[in-house]
């Protein structure tokens, strides 16, 4: 009787939790989705709380972590037992059970409690651990061969052909699991048994190969059978063997020839395992179809020379060479904590057309970067040529100055065997049209697809308002910034630079935030710009320091404390602050010591980058009038860096004399700042630019009595003087929309945002751009620099999209959007904005209509978060939400301004203000 009543209760229970209709998913762990081979020891786990219920709260959680999946389906947590934990926390939290050793797997699930009810354990996830030890990977030869053969060249233009690599090897048992760990440098394809391992494409991410190196881990159990199998890789040059070689060796750095090192882990039914290795019994051949691969140059692919079955067992290997166990690259081997690249979207293209000369034109109708699919037919022998572009000269041929000693043409020679389709391996363009030549009939537009490449980082923001201009600007957005996400973010995709410039991404990389999760790929570029800090102090202006430029300067450098404030405000990372932050510190002092004089800071490199210049055929102004003072930059941008530092510090505890060396230090910078630079009676600073005044008025620099006629000074710079349109650099319009936002000029923040003539980014739109331009003037400059796909002139303006128009924003006090600010500018000149932003507790969504004197707002809150919601009234009795009056929804109203704020729980709302 007391079984029954007791499955009664729970079948009772169960019912209950079920018809709450609350339910946990997006279960990550160290904010990836199931991830191999991780080497954190105290990973993050993170969940989402899904329900249509209105104000949900986590009260608690219980996470169950075990060594098997039957032992979590048993709950046998044998790894962690969290327990009941009352706490709100769903994101970062930290593991606490038992050490976990190399190649260790841990199963988890979740369930929690909320103000509605508790829910029911989650779905099983999993993560496992890399090798920890550099004492695990010694015994694992790196090997490769140092030398050229026929074909290959050094210097300017180096051509190597890639190298394809076997391993036979015999399982004498029935397997039950398999994990290959590989690190292929610079770039490889895996295959076991002819199947390629996993969809990434160029891999691994790069780095400085000599302070670390990152290997990738996947589960072959499924590839793998009892008896024979092989291993085969191809390996290509990638920024290992660079793109130069014996050229500028001042300045490029590179790495040597192409090698590789690998485990494969196989666990038997039997419970044994065996760990086979890379070493010099591996046998290569440089002599297969890619005959080059050169990330600026292109791909040679001779299809004459393909080698059926290489990867498969019974192929003869006999004239094959053995590798050669060769020196290891330097740098400590790393789990990859950051998805590689893969083919993310595909492009079809528009047009197709003859040119005088026999060749044919290819417009993609989008500027894009990564590689184009052929499907062609012809001769044994036949030379298909593809040489990419960004644009076209007058006469319909391609615009290539820009694009400096980059060769940009991939070639394929056919074996002539019916219809052939090929896309190249180891490189990518950026471009929008492709010459077509050595077709013997005119190719047709189903005969070609244009492959989108980039990190595999999920698209979380979207963006419409009532303003075409703006959504194409968007949409340019969008396109140039995924078009330059290559495992770090560079500066463009198509020239022979590709370089990831820290000033490009200082401010880029927040406003990047709201439309792709780029977590990861910033931490890990966090810790490239930390390997490459010179022992003194010293930061480059590229990180990883493929050329050597360390300039010093503060404006690019800084992007090191930026982008960690960003992870911190937009995903509550405060790891990144904690690791970071012994580094962020050296730089501060080193920069303090060797160039503060009289209490400024003396050293600037590139200035307000690319103003609009004075003429239409220049790139960079030399008008005085128009170019800010580069100490008034630095000394400005170092101040607004100590003030976050101070922030870090306190966040993280740090010894209480960090922060009263900020602040003390920064008293003074303000003080001579001003003593120096602040015209007491025009009220303006320096020669008066709009990045002069903008920046210490941003950062908090200005008197308070007087920021008010700074910022008019601002706005008549733009509104007299350039007639409404932008004049600032990449420094200055990093800070430019949401001042003009915050001081109360929205409508010119929406002026500069929609103008659509010179210079604007509706300029860029207007002139035929499909992303953003490296110049304001990118249509008419020299094109000595000129790229047509650069994103560092957006500056804030998609953080302005998003937080000042969609109001979408990060609580500083509450990071990571536990919770938001809404408070869009509805009058800043658009009639309705419809935005979501998926941050790390579930979708956000702001859509809002003005109609004469009604607005409606709907927005939805994730669960377990809240929001403080602005509506441009203080007259209560003109909002309704959801129908019923703001008393009964919210009891937490109070007035700023001009400003009804009140708080939201989560749930879905339709706000009503008459």
């Amino acid at each position: 009787m007391k079984k029954a009543i007791l499955l009664i209760f729970v079948f009772l229970s169960f019912s209950i939790i079920a018809q709450n209709g609350i339910e946990l998913s997006h279960l990550q762990c160290e904010m990836l989705t199931n991830p191999l081979g991780i080497d954190v020891l105290q990973p993050r786990l993170s969940w989402q709380i899904v329900t249509d219920e209105t104000e949900v709260e986590q009260t608690a959680y219980h996470v169950l972590v075990a060594s098997s999946k039957e032992k979590l389906e048993n709950n046998e947590a044998d790894l962690w037992d969290s327990g009941k934990v009352e706490i709100d926390a769903s994101i970062n939290v930290p593991y606490k059970g038992k050490k976990l050793d190399s190649r260790d797997v841990a199963f988890w699930k979740v369930k929690v409690w909320t103000n509605k009810g508790e829910t029911q354990w989650s779905q099983t996830a999993l993560w496992s651990m890399g090798i920890l030890s550099y004492a695990e990977w010694k015994s694992t030869r790196w090997i490769g061969y140092n030398q050229l053969f026929e074909g290959d060249t050094l210097g300017q233009f180096s051509k190597l052909s890639a190298r394809y690599v076997r391993k036979p090897i015999n399982l004498e048992k029935e397997v039950k699991e398999a994990k290959v760990y590989f690190m292929g440098m610079g770039l490889y394809e895996l295959y076991i048994n002819g199947e390629k391992i996993g969809n990434q494409v160029l891999a691994p991410v790069p780095t400085d190969y000599t302070k670390n190196i990152k290997y990738n881990v996947f589960d072959v159990t499924n590839q793998l059978i009892k008896g024979e199998n092989v291993i085969g890789t191809i390996l290509g040059n990638g920024r290992f063997f660079a793109m130069r070689q014996e050229y500028k060796p001042y300045k490029i750095k590179s790495f040597g020839f192409p090698k590789m090192a690998l485990q494969l882990v196989v666990t038997f039914e039997d419970g044994s395992k065996e760990t086979i290795k890379s070493d010099e019994t591996w046998k290569f051949t440089p002599y297969g179809p890619i005959r080059e691969n050169n990330e600026y140059d292109g791909e040679i692919y001779d299809a004459r020379m393909e080698l059926p079955n290489w990867n498969k067992t019974g192929f003869d290997d006999s004239n094959w060479l053995n590798m050669m166990w060769v020196q290891e690259p330097g740098g400590f081997p790393e789990g990859q904590m950051t998805p590689n690249m893969k083919v993310m979207d595909t492009v079809i293209p528009k047009s197709i057309t003859e040119t005088k000369n026999g060749t044919y034109i290819l417009d993609m109708g989008q500027n894009m970067a990564g590689w184009l699919q052929i499907k062609v037919k012809g001769n044994r022998g036949d030379i298909i040529k593809m040489k990419f572009a960004e644009s076209l000269k007058d006469d319909g041929s391609l615009y290539i100055a820009n694009l400096r000693d980059a060769q940009v043409t991939d070639t394929y020679i056919l074996k002539g065997e019916g219809e052939e389709i090929w896309e190249p391996t180891f490189v990518y363009h950026g471009f929008r049209f492709v010459e077509l030549s050595g077709y013997a009939y005119k190719p047709k537009l189903e005969d070609f697809v244009g492959k989108v490449v980039y990190d595999d980082l999920k698209t979380v923001g979207t963006f419409e308002c009532s303003n075409p201009t703006m959504n194409q600007i968007f949409k340019n957005a969008f396109w140039g910034i995924r078009g330059n996400y290559k495992g770090m973010p560079i500066d463009c995709p198509q020239r022979n630079e590709r370089q990831p410039w820290l000033g490009d991404r200082t401010t880029g990389a927040y406003g990047e935030s709201f439309i792709f999760d780029n977590q990861t790929l910033y931490a890990k570029w966090l810790d490239d710009i930390k390997f490459s800090q010179t022992l003194d102090g010293g930061i480059p202006d590229v990180a990883p320091a493929f050329w050597r430029y360390y300039g010093d300067g503060v404006t690019w450098q800084g992007a090191y404390i930026k982008v960690a404030d960003m992870l911190y405000q937009q995903f509550g990372d405060v790891n990144v602050i904690k690791n970071h932050y012994p580094y962020m510190k050296k730089w501060i002092v080193y920069m303090e010591s060797q160039y503060l004089k009289n209490d400024l800071m003396t050293q600037d490199k590139y200035g307000d980058w690319c103003v609009p210049p004075e003429s239409l055929e220049i790139i960079r102004s030399k008008d005085p009038m128009r170019l800010t003072d580069g100490q008034v930059l630095s000394s400005a941008f170092y101040y607004h860096l100590l003030q976050l530092m101070k922030k870090f510090a306190n966040i993280i505890d740090a010894d209480v004399s960090d922060v009263a060396h900020y602040d003390e230090l920064s008293e003074r910078i303000k003080t001579a700042f001003n003593n120096k630079y602040l015209n007491t009676k025009t009220f303006s600073y320096a020669n008066n630019t709009v990045t002069a005044n903008v920046l210490p008025l941003a950062f908090g620099m200005v008197p308070k009595d007087l920021e008010e006629k700074v910022f008019q000074n601002i706005v008549h710079e733009i509104e007299a003087v350039k007639q409404g349109h932008i004049s600032t650099g990449v420094v200055g319009t990093q800070f430019l929309m949401r001042s003009l936002t915050n001081f109360g000029r929205g409508d010119l923040a929406y002026k500069l945002a929609s103008n659509t003539t010179y210079p604007s980014w509706g300029y860029m739109v207007e002139n035929g751009a499909t992303t953003i331009w490296e110049l304001w003037n990118g249509n008419t400059a020299d094109p000595e620099m000129n790229s047509q796909n650069h994103v560092m002139l957006l500056g804030d303006l998609m953080i302005w999209y998003y937080e000042n128009i969609a109001g979408i924003k990060s609580s500083e006090v509450h990071p990571g959007f536990k919770q938001i600010i809404m408070k869009p500018d509805f009058n800043a000149g658009l009639s309705f904005v419809n935005a979501t932003y998926e941050c790390s507790y579930g979708c956000i969504k702001s859509h809002w209509t003005k109609k004469k004197n009604k607005l409606v707002w709907n927005i939805s809150i994730p669960p377990n978060t809240s929001a403080l919601v602005f509506l441009p009234t203080t007259d209560v009795s003109k909002i309704k939400i959801n129908k019923r009056n703001l008393e009964r929804v919210s009891k937490n109203i109070k007035t700023e301004g001009d400003n009804l704020v009140f708080e939201l729980k989560s749930g879905t709302y339709s706000i009503a203000v008459k």
